[in-house]
């Protein structure tokens, strides 16, 4: 096993997570055995990198700031006064705003604020890289996408180094790298972890696969979706169950004259299906799409513009509806996540029906669709108002709560 040099390992050791709760067991850590396996790897498998600079890497979906701090301290290592200025800086691309988040405030704390860049998945995020960081994402779209980008853009040398917990992996990753890379092999487990190495990058054949267009004939809708975007071009089993409910009993607003309300917030939105539904709803409403990830809001943009409601829905990138005004809202609809990645947390879901409870007008309607078990009617009296059970079925409760 390779022994990280003593400047990373000093680095590793003062990051940082963005959880601000109390201790407990399932707590985030900014430094996983991933990360630590990945930058073993980057240490083994590019001896040049210190003599290539910081703009040779490129990083995809880092948490906290493990793998761009360290990679950005490995192409160009520490003087005693601190990292090397003037080296480039490592481009990364997180999907979720929070990881940005996080990585600026690690960068900062760690005097290491101008060796790091965000990028869009892109060429600007490729061009000229010969070594590429992933965490594996749980979905196979999002795997897809990013190998497509990689393949195509980035130097035809190039290795991608894909790393996740040995319990989430599947040999389908395997076979999804192999679609865009000739060489594809999987890294001895370290911590319970693993890495697969792609290397070899296959001629292009059409265009990229995602965003990929689905119709929702039951809907009469059609979704748009990029490989990352939750449920992808799909309806997942929640959010159908909300539609139902709202087709049937939904709320007719606080506009005058009963038109349906003004101003409707798609807390979480995905895809955007949520909102592009009350966009044709109520023709009346201007709609706010708001999530944390970038594949999300993208898609959404998407999803209304193929629905002609493009002009009616704004898409906000933020963390769980942060940026929206107070009292901005008369109803807000929200499908809340019950994971963060591949753990159970429910973090993400409070921060919403916080945010639900601020946005909304006096009067104003928070309709929210949970799995059962979770319990949430108690938080969401106390955080927006008092709440009725509209319907609960084997594995969904929906539920009204009014603003107070």
């Amino acid at each position: 096993m390779t022994t990280s040099p003593p400047d990373l390992a000093a680095l590793l050791a003062r990051l940082r997570t963005d959880d601000t709760g109390p201790a407990r067991e399932d707590a985030p850590v900014a430094v996983d055995p991933v990360d630590r396996l990945l930058l073993d790897l980057l240490v083994e498998d590019a001896p040049w990198l210190a003599s290539a600079g910081r703009e040779s890497v490129a990083v995809v979906d880092d948490r906290y700031g493990a793998l761009t701090l360290g990679a950005a301290l490995l192409a160009a290592p520490s003087t005693a006064t601190g990292p090397t200025p003037g080296r480039g800086r490592v481009r990364v691309h997180q999907d979720a705003c929070t990881a940005e988040a996080a990585l600026d405030a690690n960068a900062t704390a760690v005097g290491m604020e101008g060796t790091v860049v965000h990028r869009a998945l892109g060429p600007d995020l490729l061009s000229g890289a010969r070594v590429v960081l992933l965490r594996l994402p749980r979905s196979l779209a999002a795997l897809r996408d990013v190998a497509e980008h990689v393949a195509r853009e980035a130097r035809p040398d190039v290795v991608l180094l894909a790393g996740g917990r040995v319990k989430h992996m599947t040999r389908a990753m395997n076979d999804v790298l192999a679609e865009s890379f000739v060489d594809v092999r999987a890294s001895l487990a370290r911590g319970k972890s693993r890495a697969l190495v792609a290397s070899s990058p296959r001629p292009a054949r059409g265009g990229f696969t995602s965003p990929v267009t689905a119709e929702l004939p039951d809907l009469g809708l059609r979704v748009v979706a990029f490989g990352a975007a939750f449920a992808g071009a799909g309806l997942d089993l929640g959010t159908r169950f909300l539609l139902e409910q709202l087709d049937a009993a939904g709320p007719d607003g606080r506009a005058p004259g009963g038109t349906g309300p003004r101003d409707v917030v798609d807390l979480g939105c995905g895809t955007g299906v949520l909102a592009t539904w009350a966009a044709r709803r109520w023709p009346g409403a201007h709609v706010v799409a708001a999530d944390r990830s970038d594949a999300a809001v993208r898609s959404a943009a998407l999803t209304a513009r193929e629905n002609g409601v493009g002009d009616r829905v704004r898409t906000v990138r933020d963390d769980a509806g942060a940026t929206l005004a107070e009292a901005s809202a008369d109803v807000v609809l929200l499908n809340p996540p019950f994971h963060d990645g591949a753990a159970l947390r429910t973090d993400a879901a409070h921060r919403m029906f916080a945010t639900a409870g601020r946005v909304l007008r006096p009067g104003g309607e928070l309709w929210c669709v949970w799995n059962s078990h979770l319990r949430y009617r108690p938080a969401l009296e106390r955080t927006v108002g008092p709440t009725t059970q509209v319907a609960r079925g084997p594995r969904f409760t929906v539920t009204r709560s009014t603003r107070r």
